[in-house]
Protein backbone atom coordinates (compact mmCIF):
# COMPACT_ATOMS: atom_id res chain seq x y z
CA UNK A 1 0.00 0.00 0.00
CA UNK A 2 1.45 3.39 -0.39
CA UNK A 3 -0.29 4.85 2.52
CA UNK A 4 0.09 2.69 5.55
CA UNK A 5 -1.49 4.14 8.49
CA UNK A 6 0.17 2.84 11.76
CA UNK A 7 -2.18 4.99 14.02
CA UNK A 8 -5.56 5.87 14.62
CA UNK A 9 -7.00 9.23 12.64
CA UNK A 10 -7.42 10.68 15.58
CA UNK A 11 -3.97 11.23 16.42
CA UNK A 12 -3.50 12.98 13.50
CA UNK A 13 0.06 10.85 12.72
CA UNK A 14 0.44 8.78 9.78
CA UNK A 15 3.05 7.28 8.00
CA UNK A 16 4.24 7.01 3.94
CA UNK A 17 7.11 4.91 3.29
CA UNK A 18 7.95 7.95 0.98
CA UNK A 19 8.18 10.22 4.30
CA UNK A 20 11.62 8.29 4.77
CA UNK A 21 13.21 9.62 1.31
CA UNK A 22 11.63 13.14 2.57
CA UNK A 23 13.29 12.89 5.70
CA UNK A 24 16.76 12.08 4.69
CA UNK A 25 17.55 13.74 0.92
CA UNK A 26 21.05 14.48 0.58
CA UNK A 27 20.41 18.04 1.52
CA UNK A 28 18.90 18.19 4.87
CA UNK A 29 21.64 15.84 5.71
CA UNK A 30 24.62 17.92 4.54
CA UNK A 31 23.57 20.52 6.07
CA UNK A 32 22.79 18.26 9.81
CA UNK A 33 26.85 16.83 9.27
CA UNK A 34 27.81 20.27 9.11
CA UNK A 35 25.85 21.48 12.39
CA UNK A 36 27.16 18.58 14.06
CA UNK A 37 30.72 19.62 12.85
CA UNK A 38 30.39 23.15 13.95
CA UNK A 39 28.65 22.09 17.71
CA UNK A 40 31.58 19.62 18.27
CA UNK A 41 34.45 21.87 18.05
CA UNK A 42 32.68 24.45 20.39
CA UNK A 43 34.32 25.69 23.41
CA UNK A 44 32.77 26.01 26.97
CA UNK A 45 31.96 29.84 26.23
CA UNK A 46 30.19 29.12 23.14
CA UNK A 47 27.19 26.37 24.60
CA UNK A 48 24.72 28.79 24.83
CA UNK A 49 25.12 29.85 20.85
CA UNK A 50 25.27 26.06 20.12
CA UNK A 51 22.08 25.28 21.73
CA UNK A 52 20.90 28.45 20.17
CA UNK A 53 21.97 27.16 17.04
CA UNK A 54 20.28 23.59 17.77
CA UNK A 55 17.30 24.79 18.90
CA UNK A 56 17.33 26.50 15.51
CA UNK A 57 18.12 24.26 13.38
CA UNK A 58 15.54 21.41 15.00
CA UNK A 59 12.89 24.29 14.23
CA UNK A 60 13.44 24.73 10.50
CA UNK A 61 14.25 21.10 10.00
CA UNK A 62 10.49 19.92 11.19
CA UNK A 63 9.11 23.13 9.42
CA UNK A 64 10.85 21.96 6.12
CA UNK A 65 10.09 18.80 6.07
CA UNK A 66 6.16 19.90 6.79
CA UNK A 67 6.11 22.10 3.69
CA UNK A 68 8.03 19.80 1.67
CA UNK A 69 5.59 16.28 2.48
CA UNK A 70 2.69 18.79 2.41
CA UNK A 71 -0.20 18.10 -0.72
CA UNK A 72 -1.85 21.32 -0.37
CA UNK A 73 -1.07 24.50 -3.03
CA UNK A 74 1.79 26.01 -2.00
CA UNK A 75 1.83 28.97 0.22
CA UNK A 76 3.80 31.50 -1.77
CA UNK A 77 5.04 31.71 -5.41
CA UNK A 78 8.21 29.78 -5.53
CA UNK A 79 10.44 28.62 -8.13
CA UNK A 80 9.07 25.28 -9.22
CA UNK A 81 10.68 22.19 -8.55
CA UNK A 82 12.50 23.44 -6.10
CA UNK A 83 12.33 22.11 -2.83
CA UNK A 84 11.76 24.84 0.09
CA UNK A 85 15.07 24.85 1.30
CA UNK A 86 13.92 26.56 5.08
CA UNK A 87 16.49 24.21 7.05
CA UNK A 88 19.18 25.33 4.98
CA UNK A 89 18.20 29.22 4.55
CA UNK A 90 17.72 29.59 8.38
CA UNK A 91 20.90 27.87 9.66
CA UNK A 92 23.56 29.82 7.11
CA UNK A 93 24.32 32.65 8.37
CA UNK A 94 24.01 31.59 12.38
CA UNK A 95 26.35 28.60 11.39
CA UNK A 96 28.60 31.10 9.62
CA UNK A 97 29.07 33.58 12.61
CA UNK A 98 28.92 30.35 15.62
CA UNK A 99 32.26 28.86 12.83
CA UNK A 100 33.82 32.35 12.68
CA UNK A 101 33.24 32.55 16.36
CA UNK A 102 35.15 29.61 17.25
CA UNK A 103 38.04 30.84 15.12
CA UNK A 104 38.32 34.15 16.68
CA UNK A 105 38.25 32.19 20.39
CA UNK A 106 41.26 30.36 19.08
CA UNK A 107 42.87 34.14 18.07
CA UNK A 108 42.24 35.32 21.47
CA UNK A 109 43.76 32.76 23.35
CA UNK A 110 46.86 33.53 21.57
CA UNK A 111 46.78 37.13 22.55
CA UNK A 112 46.41 37.84 18.47
CA UNK A 113 42.86 39.99 18.94
CA UNK A 114 41.43 41.86 20.57
CA UNK A 115 38.00 41.42 22.81
CA UNK A 116 35.90 43.74 21.14
CA UNK A 117 36.31 41.72 17.90
CA UNK A 118 34.79 38.83 19.49
CA UNK A 119 32.16 40.78 21.33
CA UNK A 120 31.30 42.44 18.20
CA UNK A 121 30.56 38.84 16.10
CA UNK A 122 28.63 38.13 19.52
CA UNK A 123 25.75 40.77 18.92
CA UNK A 124 25.78 39.97 14.83
CA UNK A 125 25.33 36.65 15.95
CA UNK A 126 22.18 36.74 18.14
CA UNK A 127 20.52 39.66 15.99
CA UNK A 128 21.13 37.25 13.11
CA UNK A 129 19.69 34.25 14.92
CA UNK A 130 16.65 36.54 15.62
CA UNK A 131 16.01 37.19 12.11
CA UNK A 132 16.11 33.47 11.27
CA UNK A 133 13.79 32.51 14.43
CA UNK A 134 11.27 35.14 13.26
CA UNK A 135 11.11 33.88 9.66
CA UNK A 136 10.55 30.66 10.51
CA UNK A 137 7.73 31.79 13.24
CA UNK A 138 6.39 33.62 10.46
CA UNK A 139 6.63 30.74 8.32
CA UNK A 140 4.93 28.20 10.79
CA UNK A 141 2.20 30.47 10.91
CA UNK A 142 1.40 30.59 7.76
CA UNK A 143 1.66 27.18 7.38
CA UNK A 144 -0.77 26.84 9.63
CA UNK A 145 -3.27 29.28 8.90
CA UNK A 146 -3.06 27.89 5.10
CA UNK A 147 -3.63 24.20 5.68
CA UNK A 148 -5.55 23.78 9.44
CA UNK A 149 -6.69 20.28 9.20
CA UNK A 150 -3.07 18.88 8.01
CA UNK A 151 -1.40 15.93 8.54
CA UNK A 152 2.21 17.40 8.71
CA UNK A 153 0.88 20.10 11.47
CA UNK A 154 3.29 17.91 13.48
CA UNK A 155 5.83 19.63 11.95
CA UNK A 156 4.78 23.32 12.31
CA UNK A 157 4.03 22.63 16.19
CA UNK A 158 7.46 20.95 16.88
CA UNK A 159 8.85 24.13 15.29
CA UNK A 160 6.98 26.61 17.26
CA UNK A 161 8.22 24.66 20.47
CA UNK A 162 11.84 24.77 19.47
CA UNK A 163 11.46 28.43 18.14
CA UNK A 164 10.00 29.45 21.86
CA UNK A 165 12.88 27.84 23.90
CA UNK A 166 15.31 28.87 21.35
CA UNK A 167 13.95 32.74 22.21
CA UNK A 168 14.40 31.49 26.37
CA UNK A 169 17.88 31.02 25.51
CA UNK A 170 18.75 33.99 23.55
CA UNK A 171 16.95 36.40 25.84
CA UNK A 172 18.91 35.02 28.56
CA UNK A 173 22.31 34.99 26.83
CA UNK A 174 21.96 38.61 25.82
CA UNK A 175 20.93 39.60 29.01
CA UNK A 176 23.60 38.02 31.00
CA UNK A 177 26.32 39.33 28.85
CA UNK A 178 26.85 42.69 29.44
CA UNK A 179 27.47 44.80 32.71
CA UNK A 180 25.54 48.02 31.59
CA UNK A 181 22.47 48.80 32.99
CA UNK A 182 20.88 49.57 29.58
CA UNK A 183 22.56 47.32 26.84
CA UNK A 184 20.56 44.05 27.52
CA UNK A 185 17.32 45.97 26.99
CA UNK A 186 19.28 47.69 23.68
CA UNK A 187 20.49 44.28 22.63
CA UNK A 188 17.11 42.83 22.63
CA UNK A 189 15.52 46.03 21.00
CA UNK A 190 18.64 45.50 18.17
CA UNK A 191 17.77 42.16 17.76
CA UNK A 192 14.04 42.34 17.91
CA UNK A 193 14.44 44.86 15.07
CA UNK A 194 16.33 42.60 13.01
CA UNK A 195 13.63 39.99 13.05
CA UNK A 196 10.83 42.61 11.95
CA UNK A 197 13.19 43.54 9.05
CA UNK A 198 13.47 40.12 8.15
CA UNK A 199 9.94 39.10 8.14
CA UNK A 200 9.25 42.53 6.22
CA UNK A 201 11.69 41.82 3.56
CA UNK A 202 11.17 38.29 3.22
CA UNK A 203 7.87 39.05 2.74
CA UNK A 204 8.40 41.79 0.30
CA UNK A 205 10.61 39.51 -1.83
CA UNK A 206 8.48 36.73 -2.52
CA UNK A 207 5.19 39.03 -3.16
CA UNK A 208 7.65 41.06 -5.64
CA UNK A 209 9.51 38.40 -7.09
CA UNK A 210 7.45 35.47 -7.94
CA UNK A 211 8.67 32.08 -9.07
CA UNK A 212 11.99 33.40 -9.01
CA UNK A 213 13.40 31.77 -5.72
CA UNK A 214 12.76 28.84 -3.56
CA UNK A 215 11.77 29.97 0.06
CA UNK A 216 15.48 28.81 1.46
CA UNK A 217 17.21 31.13 -0.87
CA UNK A 218 14.94 34.50 -0.27
CA UNK A 219 15.22 33.46 3.47
CA UNK A 220 19.14 33.45 3.05
CA UNK A 221 18.85 36.10 0.68
CA UNK A 222 16.93 38.18 3.66
CA UNK A 223 18.90 37.40 6.58
CA UNK A 224 22.17 38.45 4.49
CA UNK A 225 20.97 41.69 3.65
CA UNK A 226 19.52 42.45 6.79
CA UNK A 227 22.49 41.67 8.84
CA UNK A 228 24.98 43.99 5.66
CA UNK A 229 22.04 46.46 6.65
CA UNK A 230 22.30 46.51 10.35
CA UNK A 231 26.02 46.49 10.15
CA UNK A 232 25.77 49.79 8.07
CA UNK A 233 23.47 51.45 10.48
CA UNK A 234 25.82 49.87 13.57
CA UNK A 235 29.00 52.05 12.10
CA UNK A 236 27.24 54.96 11.03
CA UNK A 237 25.44 55.39 14.34
CA UNK A 238 29.09 54.89 16.03
CA UNK A 239 29.96 57.82 13.64
CA UNK A 240 26.82 60.18 14.42
CA UNK A 241 28.16 59.76 18.37
CA UNK A 242 31.62 61.00 18.02
CA UNK A 243 33.21 59.50 20.40
CA UNK A 244 30.55 58.16 21.37
CA UNK A 245 30.80 58.16 25.38
CA UNK A 246 27.00 59.49 25.80
CA UNK A 247 25.58 56.28 23.57
CA UNK A 248 24.17 53.37 25.45
CA UNK A 249 24.42 51.60 22.10
CA UNK A 250 26.89 51.43 20.41
CA UNK A 251 30.62 52.07 22.91
CA UNK A 252 33.92 50.90 22.29
CA UNK A 253 32.36 47.46 23.57
CA UNK A 254 31.69 46.78 19.69
CA UNK A 255 34.27 49.16 18.23
CA UNK A 256 35.83 47.14 15.01
CA UNK A 257 38.24 48.06 12.41
CA UNK A 258 37.27 48.21 9.01
CA UNK A 259 39.32 48.55 6.11
CA UNK A 260 39.32 51.00 3.16
CA UNK A 261 38.36 47.68 0.86
CA UNK A 262 35.46 46.66 2.95
CA UNK A 263 34.27 50.14 3.43
CA UNK A 264 34.21 50.81 -0.51
CA UNK A 265 32.58 47.11 -1.12
CA UNK A 266 29.63 47.82 1.40
CA UNK A 267 29.39 51.18 0.29
CA UNK A 268 28.75 50.27 -3.34
CA UNK A 269 26.69 47.32 -2.85
CA UNK A 270 24.21 48.48 -0.18
CA UNK A 271 23.87 51.99 -2.25
CA UNK A 272 23.06 49.84 -5.29
CA UNK A 273 20.80 47.79 -3.31
CA UNK A 274 18.81 51.17 -2.45
CA UNK A 275 18.99 52.78 -5.54
CA UNK A 276 15.89 50.72 -7.40
CA UNK A 277 13.53 52.21 -4.57
CA UNK A 278 14.22 55.72 -5.13
CA UNK A 279 14.94 55.37 -9.02
CA UNK A 280 10.75 53.65 -8.76
CA UNK A 281 9.71 57.01 -7.78
CA UNK A 282 11.71 59.27 -9.90
CA UNK A 283 10.53 57.25 -13.18
CA UNK A 284 7.06 57.51 -11.71
CA UNK A 285 7.55 61.41 -11.85
CA UNK A 286 9.14 61.05 -14.94
CA UNK A 287 6.16 59.52 -16.69
CA UNK A 288 3.39 61.62 -14.88
CA UNK A 289 4.78 64.51 -16.12
CA UNK A 290 5.44 63.16 -19.74
CA UNK A 291 1.61 61.76 -19.76
CA UNK A 292 1.07 65.43 -19.21
CA UNK A 293 2.83 66.99 -22.24
CA UNK A 294 2.49 66.55 -26.00
CA UNK A 295 2.12 64.31 -27.88
CA UNK A 296 5.58 64.88 -29.55
CA UNK A 297 7.23 65.62 -26.26
CA UNK A 298 6.26 62.13 -25.92
CA UNK A 299 7.88 60.59 -28.18
CA UNK A 300 11.50 61.11 -25.89
CA UNK A 301 9.98 59.57 -23.63
CA UNK A 302 12.53 56.74 -23.73
CA UNK A 303 15.55 58.92 -24.06
CA UNK A 304 14.57 60.91 -20.93
CA UNK A 305 14.20 57.96 -18.66
CA UNK A 306 17.63 57.06 -20.21
CA UNK A 307 18.81 60.48 -19.00
CA UNK A 308 16.75 60.51 -15.51
CA UNK A 309 18.81 56.51 -14.97
CA UNK A 310 22.00 58.06 -15.27
CA UNK A 311 21.75 61.07 -13.75
CA UNK A 312 20.28 59.75 -10.97
CA UNK A 313 22.81 56.58 -10.53
CA UNK A 314 25.77 59.07 -11.38
CA UNK A 315 24.36 61.56 -8.22
CA UNK A 316 24.33 58.00 -6.02
CA UNK A 317 27.59 56.60 -6.95
CA UNK A 318 29.28 59.82 -7.46
CA UNK A 319 28.12 61.79 -4.56
CA UNK A 320 26.12 59.64 -1.55
CA UNK A 321 27.73 56.49 -1.39
CA UNK A 322 31.19 58.46 -1.28
CA UNK A 323 29.77 60.73 1.29
CA UNK A 324 28.92 58.05 3.35
CA UNK A 325 31.98 56.02 2.91
CA UNK A 326 34.10 59.56 3.81
CA UNK A 327 31.69 59.78 6.92
CA UNK A 328 32.62 56.27 8.44
CA UNK A 329 35.83 56.36 7.20
CA UNK A 330 38.90 58.59 7.14
CA UNK A 331 40.07 57.77 3.57
CA UNK A 332 41.86 61.99 2.74
CA UNK A 333 40.89 61.69 -0.79
CA UNK A 334 37.29 60.71 -2.57
CA UNK A 335 36.92 56.68 -2.55
CA UNK A 336 37.51 57.17 -6.36
CA UNK A 337 40.49 58.58 -6.05
CA UNK A 338 41.58 56.09 -3.38
CA UNK A 339 40.88 53.50 -6.00
CA UNK A 340 43.09 54.46 -8.64
CA UNK A 341 45.66 55.38 -6.16
CA UNK A 342 45.53 51.66 -5.13
CA UNK A 343 45.70 50.10 -8.54
CA UNK A 344 48.57 52.18 -9.73
CA UNK A 345 50.40 51.75 -6.25
CA UNK A 346 51.46 48.37 -8.28
CA UNK A 347 51.22 49.24 -11.34
CA UNK A 348 53.34 46.17 -13.44
CA UNK A 349 51.44 43.49 -11.27
CA UNK A 350 48.01 45.25 -11.43
CA UNK A 351 47.71 47.01 -14.38
CA UNK A 352 49.09 43.27 -15.91
CA UNK A 353 45.97 41.70 -13.80
CA UNK A 354 43.29 43.94 -15.13
CA UNK A 355 44.46 43.48 -19.12
CA UNK A 356 44.61 39.47 -18.53
CA UNK A 357 40.87 39.84 -16.93
CA UNK A 358 39.56 41.92 -19.96
CA UNK A 359 41.43 39.80 -22.68
CA UNK A 360 39.60 36.40 -21.39
CA UNK A 361 36.26 37.75 -20.48
CA UNK A 362 36.26 39.04 -24.11
CA UNK A 363 36.98 36.14 -25.67
CA UNK A 364 35.27 33.72 -23.70
CA UNK A 365 31.83 35.53 -23.67
CA UNK A 366 31.95 36.66 -27.61
CA UNK A 367 32.99 32.70 -28.27
CA UNK A 368 30.32 31.14 -25.58
CA UNK A 369 27.82 33.51 -27.10
CA UNK A 370 27.94 32.51 -30.52
CA UNK A 371 28.04 28.43 -29.70
CA UNK A 372 24.49 29.47 -27.69
CA UNK A 373 23.37 31.08 -30.38
CA UNK A 374 24.34 28.57 -33.16
CA UNK A 375 24.67 25.43 -31.21
CA UNK A 376 22.65 22.59 -30.04
CA UNK A 377 25.14 22.33 -26.78
CA UNK A 378 23.49 22.15 -23.97
CA UNK A 379 23.00 25.41 -21.81
CA UNK A 380 24.32 23.78 -18.13
CA UNK A 381 27.32 22.85 -20.20
CA UNK A 382 27.74 26.25 -21.58
CA UNK A 383 27.43 27.76 -17.41
CA UNK A 384 30.24 24.94 -16.78
CA UNK A 385 32.71 26.62 -19.18
CA UNK A 386 31.83 30.19 -17.43
CA UNK A 387 33.14 28.11 -13.91
CA UNK A 388 36.06 27.19 -15.49
CA UNK A 389 36.78 30.75 -17.01
CA UNK A 390 36.05 31.82 -13.37
CA UNK A 391 38.87 29.89 -11.79
CA UNK A 392 41.33 31.13 -14.76
CA UNK A 393 40.42 34.59 -13.64
CA UNK A 394 40.61 34.54 -9.99
CA UNK A 395 42.97 31.91 -8.87
CA UNK A 396 45.90 33.66 -10.23
CA UNK A 397 44.44 36.88 -8.86
CA UNK A 398 44.15 35.00 -5.29
CA UNK A 399 48.03 33.47 -5.21
CA UNK A 400 49.56 36.69 -6.35
CA UNK A 401 47.00 39.47 -5.75
CA UNK A 402 44.88 38.67 -2.86
CA UNK A 403 43.69 42.67 -1.87
CA UNK A 404 42.99 43.20 -5.37
CA UNK A 405 41.10 40.79 -5.67
CA UNK A 406 39.01 41.94 -2.53
CA UNK A 407 38.71 45.24 -4.63
CA UNK A 408 37.70 43.83 -8.03
CA UNK A 409 35.46 41.39 -6.42
CA UNK A 410 33.37 44.25 -4.89
CA UNK A 411 33.70 46.37 -8.62
CA UNK A 412 32.32 43.09 -10.52
CA UNK A 413 29.42 42.63 -8.15
CA UNK A 414 28.11 46.74 -8.12
CA UNK A 415 28.79 46.22 -12.39
CA UNK A 416 26.16 42.99 -11.92
CA UNK A 417 23.72 44.85 -9.75
CA UNK A 418 23.97 47.92 -12.39
CA UNK A 419 23.42 45.68 -15.37
CA UNK A 420 20.66 43.66 -13.46
CA UNK A 421 18.65 47.30 -13.02
CA UNK A 422 19.21 48.47 -16.42
CA UNK A 423 17.85 44.57 -18.01
CA UNK A 424 14.20 44.55 -15.20
CA UNK A 425 13.76 48.69 -15.72
CA UNK A 426 14.84 47.92 -19.67
CA UNK A 427 16.44 51.27 -19.72
CA UNK A 428 17.19 52.36 -23.13
CA UNK A 429 19.16 51.34 -25.10
CA UNK A 430 20.86 48.88 -23.37
CA UNK A 431 18.20 46.56 -21.66
CA UNK A 432 16.89 44.80 -24.65
CA UNK A 433 20.75 43.79 -25.55
CA UNK A 434 21.31 42.97 -22.31
CA UNK A 435 18.56 40.98 -21.68
CA UNK A 436 19.01 39.19 -24.82
CA UNK A 437 22.52 37.80 -23.94
CA UNK A 438 21.58 37.29 -20.82
CA UNK A 439 19.07 34.73 -21.48
CA UNK A 440 21.34 32.95 -24.06
CA UNK A 441 22.70 31.48 -20.78
CA UNK A 442 20.51 30.85 -18.55
CA UNK A 443 17.86 27.69 -18.11
CA UNK A 444 14.86 26.40 -15.56
CA UNK A 445 16.83 28.24 -12.46
CA UNK A 446 16.74 31.81 -13.70
CA UNK A 447 13.11 33.68 -14.76
CA UNK A 448 12.82 36.79 -16.95
CA UNK A 449 11.91 38.83 -13.78
CA UNK A 450 15.19 38.20 -12.33
CA UNK A 451 18.21 36.59 -13.43
CA UNK A 452 20.70 35.54 -10.37
CA UNK A 453 23.01 32.68 -11.57
CA UNK A 454 25.59 35.24 -12.44
CA UNK A 455 25.18 36.81 -8.92
CA UNK A 456 25.41 32.72 -7.30
CA UNK A 457 28.93 32.58 -9.90
CA UNK A 458 30.59 34.76 -8.25
CA UNK A 459 29.21 35.64 -4.66
CA UNK A 460 30.28 31.81 -4.36
CA UNK A 461 34.15 32.57 -5.04
CA UNK A 462 34.90 35.66 -3.18
CA UNK A 463 32.60 35.22 0.15
CA UNK A 464 34.91 32.68 1.09
CA UNK A 465 37.87 35.19 0.10
CA UNK A 466 36.18 38.39 1.96
CA UNK A 467 35.75 36.37 5.50
CA UNK A 468 38.97 35.20 5.24
CA UNK A 469 40.10 38.40 5.69
CA UNK A 470 42.28 39.29 9.16
CA UNK A 471 43.34 36.52 10.83
CA UNK A 472 42.55 33.18 9.36
CA UNK A 473 44.95 29.57 10.49
CA UNK A 474 43.50 27.94 7.46
CA UNK A 475 45.53 28.91 4.66
CA UNK A 476 43.16 27.00 1.75
CA UNK A 477 39.76 28.06 3.31
CA UNK A 478 39.91 31.79 0.40
CA UNK A 479 40.52 29.36 -2.59
CA UNK A 480 37.14 26.86 -1.40
CA UNK A 481 34.64 28.61 -3.21
CA UNK A 482 37.15 28.95 -6.57
CA UNK A 483 38.00 24.86 -6.84
CA UNK A 484 34.61 24.09 -5.14
CA UNK A 485 32.15 26.11 -7.32
CA UNK A 486 34.80 26.16 -10.25
CA UNK A 487 36.19 22.62 -10.39
CA UNK A 488 34.23 20.42 -8.19
CA UNK A 489 30.68 21.75 -9.60
CA UNK A 490 32.13 21.55 -13.19
CA UNK A 491 33.36 17.94 -13.16
CA UNK A 492 31.30 16.04 -10.70
CA UNK A 493 28.05 18.00 -12.08
CA UNK A 494 28.45 16.33 -15.05
CA UNK A 495 30.14 12.94 -14.42
CA UNK A 496 28.17 11.56 -11.55
CA UNK A 497 25.08 13.34 -12.93
CA UNK A 498 21.78 13.30 -10.61
CA UNK A 499 19.71 11.01 -8.11
CA UNK A 500 16.06 11.68 -7.35
CA UNK A 501 14.83 12.52 -4.01
CA UNK A 502 11.29 13.37 -2.58
CA UNK A 503 8.74 14.80 -5.15
CA UNK A 504 10.78 13.17 -8.12
CA UNK A 505 13.25 16.37 -7.84
CA UNK A 506 16.49 15.65 -9.34
CA UNK A 507 19.66 16.59 -7.08
CA UNK A 508 23.12 16.65 -8.08
CA UNK A 509 25.61 14.02 -6.94
CA UNK A 510 27.95 17.01 -6.40
CA UNK A 511 26.59 17.77 -2.98
CA UNK A 512 28.24 15.14 -1.36
CA UNK A 513 31.76 15.79 -3.46
CA UNK A 514 31.49 19.08 -2.62
CA UNK A 515 31.13 19.23 0.92
CA UNK A 516 34.07 16.75 0.55
CA UNK A 517 36.18 18.71 -0.92
CA UNK A 518 35.28 21.51 0.98
CA UNK A 519 35.81 19.29 4.40
CA UNK A 520 39.33 18.90 3.44
CA UNK A 521 40.35 22.55 2.23
CA UNK A 522 38.06 23.49 5.70
CA UNK A 523 37.83 21.36 8.68
CA UNK A 524 36.62 23.68 10.88
CA UNK A 525 33.19 24.75 8.46
CA UNK A 526 34.16 28.16 9.10
CA UNK A 527 33.56 29.14 5.57
CA UNK A 528 31.37 26.45 4.13
CA UNK A 529 28.60 28.43 4.79
CA UNK A 530 29.12 31.28 2.78
CA UNK A 531 29.96 29.15 -0.65
CA UNK A 532 25.97 29.45 -0.78
CA UNK A 533 26.02 31.99 -2.80
CA UNK A 534 23.39 35.08 -3.14
CA UNK A 535 20.18 32.58 -4.03
CA UNK A 536 21.43 29.64 -5.74
CA UNK A 537 22.68 27.58 -3.20
CA UNK A 538 24.73 24.53 -4.01
CA UNK A 539 22.89 21.82 -1.87
CA UNK A 540 19.74 22.27 -3.22
CA UNK A 541 20.66 22.98 -6.60
CA UNK A 542 18.86 21.51 -9.62
CA UNK A 543 19.90 20.15 -12.65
Amino acid sequence: MRDLILFPRKTRFWWRPSMTTSFLNGERAVVVFFICRILYSLTFSLLSHGLALSLLALASFSLDISFDSSNSPSLFRTRPGASSGILLGAVTLPSLLLSKLVQLSREFSLAQLHLEEIQYLTLQYWATSASACSVVLFLAFARRRRAPSSPSHWGVRFSLCSIFFQALVSVAALATTSQIGLHPALKLMWALCHGLASVKLIQHFLRTFPSCASIGETFLVTSGIVLYFGDMLLLTIKKLHGLLMSSELVTAEYEISRSEISIIIQGLVLGLLLYPIALKYILQIWEWFISTASAEARRYCEIGRSLMFVASLGIVLILIVPSWMQFVHEFRMHPFFWVLSFVFSEPSKRLTLCIYWVCIICVSVLRFYNISKNSKIERILLRKYYHLMAVSMFLPALIFQPKFLDLAFGAALAIFLTLEIIRVWRIWPLGHPINQFMNAFTDHRDSDLLIVSHFSLLLGCALPIWMSTGYNDRPLAPFAGILSLGIGDTMVGQHYKTFKTQCDQPYSMRVFMQCNHLCQFHPSSILIKGINGWTQVWCSEVE
